[in-house]
């Protein structure tokens, strides 16, 4: 039998064991009614509501109520505000401010508010190096295609620019990169994009890509920019492979032409230099005996002109001397009362004669040359003679 059915619990108790009173109370856990209704009393106590006695005695709720609810709300709705507008910027980060849309002011690192709707800000971390990768075919100056992958490394050094003049920075890097790219290697040979050139590259691509950037007012600042190896598409990758196996032979025959000349050219230039020391001494010598000869001639005719007829004879039998020196055999033609007369003189043999006596070789043809020259000299006077007494 259930326990509230009719004579079912003469002891008038509740399931809980609780006793049940006539009045209506309890014993047990509270009623939810009951708390929420003590819960609004309380809140009206705090906003200015209350209960207000009736005529009859009781009590009923006052007009404070709607206007606690109200309050609490507009509270809330405060908290919420003040939590969105404080802000804190960190030690790498800029914050700029709008309001009401135009530029108000860049605010630094700390504790800072602004007043939403009114104001806006934009927070970017302005010290770190962020970077962009590119790559993609180009075609060079001899109307080659070539894959040229790069790195840009950028940092934002004016975040009101970057913010306010460009609608999409970072996308306007990309494009001028891209164009930046395409200038530079369509100037550039493909052997210079593919072997030492990228150095240079790389550095035209940086100044001319910061020069697009400061022309655009991006407020982006471009730090460094590295051009990896570029290599020939895929679909013709063996043909460009052939052609830097030629240009390497290339290279290594002009290393061993190099090292040749490096070892013939100074043996020539030795050589050269030796032939005009050789030069420079035979002009010396050539020079310094005709100045000895001129010195000898010029002393000759001071002697002559004091004793013209000795030194005449002297002059000639030195001549004859000198003649019959590189000679073995000397023919002597005269005209003696008017008969030719020819004479035979064979040195060879006299000299062969007085090797075989004994005496000196050197002697003896000096006393050979000697006698000849004087019968010479003395048929030549015979000679002059005769054709004056004629």
């Amino acid at each position: 039998m259930a326990w509230n059915e009719p004579g079912g619990n003469s002891n008038n108790q509740d399931p809980w064991g609780g006793k049940r009173r006539n009045n209506g109370d309890r014993k047990g856990p509270p009623d939810l009614d009951e708390a929420f209704r003590k819960l609004q009393e309380s809140l009206n106590g705090l906003f200015g509501g209350g209960k207000k006695r009736g005529d009859d005695g009781g009590s009923r709720p006052g007009k404070g109520g709607g206007f606690g609810l109200l309050g609490i709300g507009l509270v809330v709705l405060a908290a919420i505000w003040l939590y969105s507008a404080v802000y804190v910027v960190d030690e790498q980060e800029q914050a700029v401010v709008l309001r009401f849309g135009k530029y108000y002011e860049t605010v630094g690192p700390g504790l800072n508010i602004y007043f939403p709707p009114i104001d806006q800000k934009y927070m970017e971390n302005v010290t770190r190096e962020r970077a962009y990768t590119k790559q993609g075919q180009m075609l060079t100056e001899d109307e080659n295609i070539v894959e040229v992958p790069l790195t840009v490394q950028y940092k934002i050094t004016n975040l009101q620019d970057f913010v306010l003049n460009v609608d999409q920075p970072e996308i306007s890097l990309q494009h001028a990169t891209e164009s930046a790219l395409r200038h530079v290697v369509g100037s550039t040979a493909m052997d210079q994009v593919l072997t030492e050139g990228r150095e240079l590259m790389a550095s035209e691509i940086k100044e001319r890509l910061q020069r697009f950037l400061d022309t655009y007012r991006t407020g982006i600042t471009v730090t460094q920019v590295n051009v990896q190896s570029a290599a020939a598409p895929r679909e013709v990758q063996e043909a460009f492979d052939d052609v830097i196996r030629a240009r390497e032979d290339e290279q290594r025959s002009r290393n061993q032409a190099e090292t040749y000349a490096n070892g013939v050219v100074p043996e020539a230039r030795g050589q050269a230099q030796r032939i005009i020391e050789d030069a420079n001494g035979y002009r010396d010598e050539v020079v310094s005996r005709a100045k000895g000869e001129a010195d000898r001639f010029t002393k000759l005719v001071a002697e002559y002109r004091k004793a013209p007829e000795v030194t005449r004879q002297r002059l000639y039998l030195d001549t004859m001397q000198e003649v019959f020196s590189n000679t073995s055999k000397v023919l002597v033609t005269g005209n003696k009362n008017g008969q030719s007369n020819l004479l035979y003189l064979p040195l060879d043999k006299m000299v062969e004669g007085s090797r075989n006596t004994g005496t000196p070789p050197t002697s003896a043809a000096a006393a050979s040359n000697e006698a000849n020259a004087r019968a010479a000299a003395d048929l030549q006077q015979q000679q002059a003679r005769t054709r004056e007494s004629r």
